[in-house]
């Protein structure tokens, strides 16, 4: 069994079937993907980011370099799951739009991060006022529990947890 893959290739991959309660099954090729590897974001104070991703995530620094006349200081921080968040730290001014308003954060909106269970959430709901994030209530949308935040640079992101 073959797929059409981009640039008019044609690979072998495997098929699943997916399900959802309201309708009926049906088969598709599996993405390539096997997951987010990482987001890259710009701050213009790297403690302060990394302070609060510790706090509100348990998140850990896995590599860090220092500025270059080439590129701006980074930090790598482990997000879980595979996923990890590359923080860059640029002067203020140069980070472009409104963080706080939808379409201003340019053509990606925000990201989420998964938790484990409501409990989780609601955990990490308070971890990250105590950070110094401010929150939104959690809210169901559709399968999942979700739970709208604004980190300490004032980016709206989201931690969503599978509901029941």
């Amino acid at each position: 069994m073959t797929c059409a893959r981009p640039l008019h290739a044609t690979v072998t991959c495997p098929r699943a079937t997916l399900a959802a309660p309201d309708r009926p099954t049906k088969e598709r090729p599996l993405p390539r993907t096997t997951g987010l590897n990482h987001v890259a974001t710009c701050t213009p104070d790297l403690d302060r980011l990394v302070r609060f991703y510790a706090e509100a995530f348990e998140a850990e620094v896995v590599f860090e370099t220092a500025a270059t006349a080439d590129q701006p200081r980074l930090a790598i921080l482990d997000l879980g799951g595979g996923a990890s968040l590359n923080a860059f730290e640029v002067p203020d001014g140069s980070i472009l739009g409104d963080r706080r308003t939808q379409g201003g954060r340019g053509a990606i909106d925000h990201f989420a991060l998964a938790v484990g269970s409501r409990a989780d959430l609601d955990d990490v709901r308070e971890r990250i006022v105590r950070a110094g994030g401010e929150v939104g209530e959690v809210q169901r949308l559709g399968g999942e529990w979700s739970l709208f935040f604004r980190d300490v640079d004032g980016m709206e992101l989201e931690v969503c947890a599978k509901a029941g």
